[in-house]
């Protein structure tokens, strides 16, 4: 899915023209970039977003530019990322990236500004972010599946979830009440708990506090990305400096600098507020008249039986509306890349040799991977594959030409290429398969396998570049390279 070619698919729905209608389309710099090193324009701003960010990371300072920096980078690859980019959190990386703009000063960098403290509004609007993300994904499981009903859901999910670590394992393997405990903790962190943050000071942390565990152990029995690394952030929110002081040495840093400055408060020493102050009063004020108007729509959401998740009701993903789950599959299914460089596909004798993806389930005998915050996209979107078919899914079929020229670009996305140093394959098929967890103490985890797998029939048939050329051609996808095959 290039990038220029969907920049050039809006520019000529919106008229031919790079203007309003274009960046309200599609916001991004890569609208005012020269395209004929697309590669290059996208890498830049991908390192330049990496320096800001571990800037701010290694010095703990930032403040408005560096953050506004930040934000407008990281949309103009979300919002020309298509499918790739279509995962929920990215919407949610937006809205706290936009939120964490009012946390700092304009100019000044400094770890605790002393003339410009964050405004009771912004750690408002984080609170407001994690009970929405909450409520959201709490709300939207109750009116989808009825697994969630019945309490069963947990039975399922650690088998059938995207990308399963090691742990997803032996948490699946939990006895029964194990997971109706699960599945009824799930219900109450996420309708219940979230409303704490209403309740007062001590009833907010404890809100904080849960959603936090919670998160903890959603990264240890699944990688789920970097979603709930990203979660944890506005629960930070709903703690206050008293209760989050002992994180920090005494006498230095910034605990010192927030002694002072509420020492100073309490003794009446604070001086009158600059212009500059009261400006910035006015900023933080019309935050959150922003964020009670875009929630407007979000909230109507969340109260309609037809709700939807992971939406932006607006271009700038200010305010979304989240969810995660709604659905479980019952089953496993893995698609199976396999090439052979017999000249006949049907000819028996044909050895099919499978390729491996970084993470995702192919050979039985691997161990699930541990990743997360990192995100593998391509070994995510073939878990949506496998439910699918590949006419909903061309781009499976863009993958099989490349394979086919051994393209070096594709292969570096996955783990392990059959036809390394050899020729490439001449034909390529995708093979669909149920997978399960094997049993622990079974003769099958005994031998080393971590999965169990049969064959439910062939995803798409064996393809060679010859016969793809009319499909590349009609999705004016480039035509992988013919190469020459060794005798």
């Amino acid at each position: 899915m290039p990038c220029k070619g969907y920049l050039n698919s809006v520019k000529r729905y919106v008229g031919g023209k790079i203007g309003m209608a274009a960046l309200a389309y599609t916001p991004s710099i890569l609208w005012f970039f020269d395209w004929g090193d697309m590669d290059a324009n996208l890498d830049g701003i991908a390192l330049v977003g990496m320096a800001l960010s571990a800037f701010v990371l290694v010095t703990g300072m930032a403040n408005m530019v560096v953050m506004v920096t930040l934000w407008v980078l990281y949309h103009s690859l979300v919002n020309v990322g298509q499918l790739w980019y279509s995962f929920g959190w990215e919407s949610q990386l937006l809205e706290t990236g936009f939120l964490a703009i009012f946390l700092c000063p304009v100019w000044t960098l400094s770890q605790v500004p002393r003339h410009c403290p964050p405004s009771l509004i912004c750690i408002w609007t984080f609170r407001w972010l994690i009970v929405r993300i909450m409520l959201g994904a709490g709300l939207i499981k109750i009116r989808g599946d009825k697994c969630w009903g019945d309490l069963t859901c947990m039975d399922y999910h650690y088998e059938t979830q995207p990308v399963p670590n090691p742990m997803s394992y032996y948490m699946h393997h939990s006895p029964w009440w194990v997971h109706r405990f699960e599945t009824l903790s799930n219900h109450f962190i996420e309708l219940v708990v979230p409303l704490f943050a209403f309740l007062g000071r001590r009833m907010c942390m404890v809100n904080g506090a849960i959603q936090i565990l919670f998160q903890v152990v959603l990264i240890v029995s699944g990688n789920l990305s970097f979603l709930n690394w990203l979660t944890i952030v506005p629960s930070l929110a709903c703690f206050d400096d008293a209760s989050l002081g002992f994180l920090f040495r005494s006498g230095g840093g910034a605990k010192k600098a927030v002694l002072e400055i509420q020492n100073e408060e309490a003794a009446g020493r604070t001086s009158n507020p600059t212009k500059g102050m009261l400006i910035r009063r006015v900023v933080n004020i019309c935050l959150g008249i922003l964020i009670g108007c875009l929630s407007v729509p979000v909230v109507m959401n969340l109260l309609s039986s037809r709700q939807v998740m992971n939406t932006s009701f607006d271009p700038l993903r200010i305010v979304n509306t989240y969810g995660a789950f709604g659905s479980i599959t019952k089953e496993r299914t893995e698609v199976i890349f396999q090439g052979t460089l017999s000249p006949d596909p049907k000819d028996p004798d044909a050895v099919w040799e499978e390729y491996q993806f970084l993470c995702k389930p192919g050979d039985v005998y691997r161990r699930p991977c541990l990743l997360s915050p990192y995100h593998y996209r391509l070994d995510w979107l073939m878990w949506f594959a496998a439910f699918q078919t590949y006419e909903q899914s061309e781009w499976v079929i863009h993958i099989a030409g490349r394979l086919l020229s051994n393209d070096s670009t594709l292969l570096s996305l996955l783990d392990h290429n059959p036809f390394q140093d050899r020729d490439p394959p001449r034909w390529v098929r995708g093979e669909h398969f149920r997978y399960k967890f094997t049993q622990p103490g079974s003769d099958s985890a005994a031998q080393g396998k971590w999965w169990l797998r049969r064959r439910i029939g062939a995803y798409f048939p064996p393809l060679d570049l010859e016969g793809l050329r009319g499909y590349f051609q009609s999705r004016n996808w480039p035509h992988p390279h013919i190469p020459p095959y060794r005798s």
